[in-house]
């Protein structure tokens, strides 16, 4: 009997949001917090008391409000905290990020470098 091989594929829609060497790249898991739905891009916040993240916002006061990481990947944790990818280095196009409310590119800059995400002025 003669099997034969199948293939299926997506296409590929590439995004702007790596702006550097991938080979730089560190990521590592988090959970992000029930009642979001966030996609790739946006800047997480770590909530001390609980250590998920969530979008980092400026008038927060849980911790969050102080930006982290780099959302790697689509994740929607609308109904339930969910487990996903977050980038903690990496060169980043600031037109591909999502900021939280009242945070801006620049009041996030020196921050986030200062933990080895680097912000890159690209294109849309």
């Amino acid at each position: 009997m003669t099997t034969k091989a199948s293939f299926t594929s997506d296409a590929y829609s590439p995004d702007s949001l790596l702006a550097g060497n991938a080979d730089l790249l560190v990521g590592r898991k988090v959970t992000i917090i029930t009642g979001q739905n966030l996609l790739r891009g946006a800047v997480l916040g770590k909530i001390t008391a609980s250590s998920k993240y969530n979008l980092s916002l400026s008038g927060a006061a849980d911790g969050s409000q102080v930006p982290d990481l780099i959302l790697a990947e689509d994740t929607d944790a609308t109904a339930a905290d969910v487990d996903a990818m977050a980038y903690s280095r990496g060169d980043f196009n600031d037109k591909a990020i999502t900021v939280g409310t009242a945070h801006t590119v620049a009041s996030i800059t020196e921050g986030l470098r200062a933990k080895g995400i680097i912000l890159v002025s690209g294109v849309e």
